[in-house]
């Protein structure tokens, strides 16, 4: 038999709907001094593409795949850090990417975490350095806060053509740059019924911000980029939000003590935002979860209009209807703009565990994407 030319092994999560592909051995050599060096020699690397489409495309993933090779971090402040990547590249953040990397290193016991309790893991993205705050009780992850890098706006009602007309979006940051609009202004809801029609002008949108330079990261170019657009539905404030964030918990200090539960704190909170949206990022890509990166994003934004002051929860629903709750933990400066501290909770579930071979006498090769 003839040996396999390349063999990987992964583990599979899922966050909220979202696929997240976890390489355990096989990943490539990922030279460079810190995380977002790393994300530029990957994007360089034959092998790190190689196995990159391996395990995106079909007939190993699918045009919508997701996941992360592991990194080290840039410095010991941080437990570990990590490389998104989906069928179309390499990704500065990846919000459900960072939930699923903290349940998978808590479960595995990459990572010491209290199991009845909350225990802060810092984790080296290429956009910075977030926090995951893992909650466990009796052992199980009940869910995990991630303290994003700070989220700001960067345009506010900037025209582009469409096919269906002129339309205006707000394009904020938040460890990615997105656009944002409301669904009805291109005359649709978010409804999986639309997906094909949300995916279509998502996809016009964010080739238009981006071909009309208004995806510039103000101090890091290797951040630059339009990521993607996000077409949402508007419930106004809803007292779901705070029902949503019931025993959520709110981590550890911004110094980043482990532990510090939600305790009374998310009893006292108060319904914000409640919104849903379907984010189309990359080319054409569908996240099924609400996006973590863009859930910051979008807040950076509700919070500049005056309705998502601290205290307040947001509760962000994706297309398939499940739930990221998220709240303004801190107002901080990037640069010399107006910037937010967000954190973000959701859950992650393993869904399995696999072992690629690539035949070197199969022709498919490393895959194909079919739409």
């Amino acid at each position: 038999m003839t040996s396999p030319s390349l063999e990987v092994r992964a583990t599979d999560y899922h966050t909220a709907g979202e696929p997240f592909r976890i390489v355990t051995a096989g990943a490539p050599d990922l030279p460079g001094t810190s995380v977002a060096d790393r994300r530029v020699g990957a994007i360089a690397s034959e092998q790190a593409q190689r196995i990159r489409q391996l395990l995106c495309h079909e007939p190993r993933g699918h045009a919508d795949m997701y996941g992360c090779f592991v990194a080290p971090p840039d410095d010991a402040g941080a437990d570990l850090g990590v490389l998104f990547w989906h069928k179309d590249g390499f990704s500065t953040a990846c919000g459900h990417g960072t939930i699923a990397l903290a349940t998978w290193a808590a479960e595995t016991g990459l990572v010491a975490t209290d199991p009845d309790g909350v225990t802060d893991l810092r984790i080296d993205v290429p956009s910075g350095r977030v926090t995951a705050m893992v909650r466990r009780a009796a052992g199980d992850v009940v869910d995990v806060t991630f303290r994003n890098v700070p989220s700001f706006v960067l345009h506010r009602g900037a025209a582009v053509e469409t096919s269906r007309g002129t339309v205006r979006v707000d394009v904020s940051f938040g460890g990615a740059i997105y656009a944002s609009l409301p669904a009805a202004a291109v005359g649709l809801t978010v409804r999986a019924e639309n997906v094909g029609e949300l995916t279509a002008i998502g996809r016009e949108i964010k080739w238009a911000v981006q071909n009309a330079g208004l995806a510039e990261h103000p101090t890091d170019p290797r951040l630059s980029g339009c990521y993607g657009t996000m077409l949402f539905d508007d419930d106004g404030d809803t007292p779901e939000a705070a029902d949503g964030a019931a025993g959520r918990s709110a981590g550890g200090s911004a110094g980043g003590s482990a532990g510090g539960g939600a305790g009374g704190a998310a009893d006292t909170r108060a319904a914000g935002p409640f919104q849903r949206s379907i984010t189309v990022f990359a080319d054409g890509e569908v996240d099924r979860s609400p996006c973590g990166s863009g859930t910051s994003a979008r807040m950076a934004l509700l919070h500049a209009d005056g309705r998502l002051g601290p205290g307040r929860v947001f509760t962000h629903d994706s297309i398939i209807g499940t739930r990221f709750t998220a709240v303004v933990s801190g107002e901080v400066t990037a640069g010399d703009r107006p910037a937010i501290i967000t954190d973000v909770t959701g859950c992650a579930f393993r869904t399995g565990e696999h072992h690629f071979v690539l035949d070197p006498r199969d022709a498919v090769g490393t895959g194909f994407v079919l739409r």
